[in-house]
């Protein structure tokens, strides 16, 4: 997975501001007491925390480690040294590394929820517009196309194509609930990525198979929501497909 450049200006940002602030308490650090300077440092580390909520956890344990390690440097004696001596030092060292480091991790949680909760209305909106084009058109081939292209998008695919008639040969499959069974044996696909060659997802309708996709999978895993929602799509294309079945034979 690349790393966005949002998660690189925060890890820049974690990196950088807490010795800037530090750097710019040096001249008042007789003036102030210890933990007014870390009080200053636990506001550097909530900023870069809130750059954390769009980037990663990474960045916040980051600025958590980088305002304890310079607090330490620049603002404890000895100083320019990263050795603390007082008790009193190495207590607020602590609490100021403890703090930034929770504060950091439940912001970059927040942001996770929020991808998860986006993502999920992304999904709903491809069920969704399958349903309406169900609903709408009365072309299966229509139906057909439509869920190949949103499969290719949504699992990340290479190609795919869908094979009317019946079954040939035994390609791996993605099941029902989300798994890949090759050769009747469960693939751990979070661990081992995709099996090799082509894989079918059947479309279905009332227990009755109408078809199958076969997804020539890219480099990229999708999550198992994303293959649940890619199972959805295929059951609402068999259906289609039953619904249409009459008037062809007829």
């Amino acid at each position: 997975m690349r790393t966005p450049l949002r998660d690189t200006g925060a890890l820049g940002a974690a990196l950088l501001a807490p010795p800037a602030v530090a750097a710019v308490l040096v001249p008042f650090r007789t003036d102030l007491t210890n933990a007014t300077m870390a009080l200053i440092l636990v506001v550097v580390v909530v900023v870069v925390v809130a750059v954390a909520a769009i980037g990663n956890r990474a960045a916040g344990a980051v600025a958590a480690v980088s305002s304890a390690a310079w607090f330490d440097f620049f603002l404890t004696t000895p100083y320019q040294r990263f050795t603390i001596n007082d008790g009193d030092d190495v207590e607020t060292a602590v609490l100021l590394l403890v703090v930034g480091l929770v504060v950091s991790q439940l912001a970059a949680r927040a942001r996770r929820l929020e991808v998860i909760t986006v993502t999920d209305a992304g999904y709903l909106a491809r069920v969704h517009e399958t349903a309406q084009l169900v609903q709408a058109s009365g072309s299966p081939d229509k139906i057909v196309d439509h869920v190949r292209r949103q499969l290719i998008d949504l699992l990340e695919l290479r190609d795919c194509r869908f094979e009317y008639g019946s079954l040939l040969g035994h390609p791996a499959r993605l099941e029902q609930d989300g798994s890949v069974v090759v050769a009747r044996g469960r693939w751990d696909v979070e661990r081992r990525g995709w099996p090799d060659g082509e894989i079918e997802l059947r479309a279905l309708a009332g227990g009755h198979y109408r078809g199958r996709f076969l997804l020539q999978p890219g480099p990229a895993v999708p999550p198992l929501q994303a293959r649940l929602v890619a199972v959805t799509l295929a059951d609402q294309t068999g259906a289609a497909l039953d619904t249409a079945a009459p008037r062809l034979e007829q």
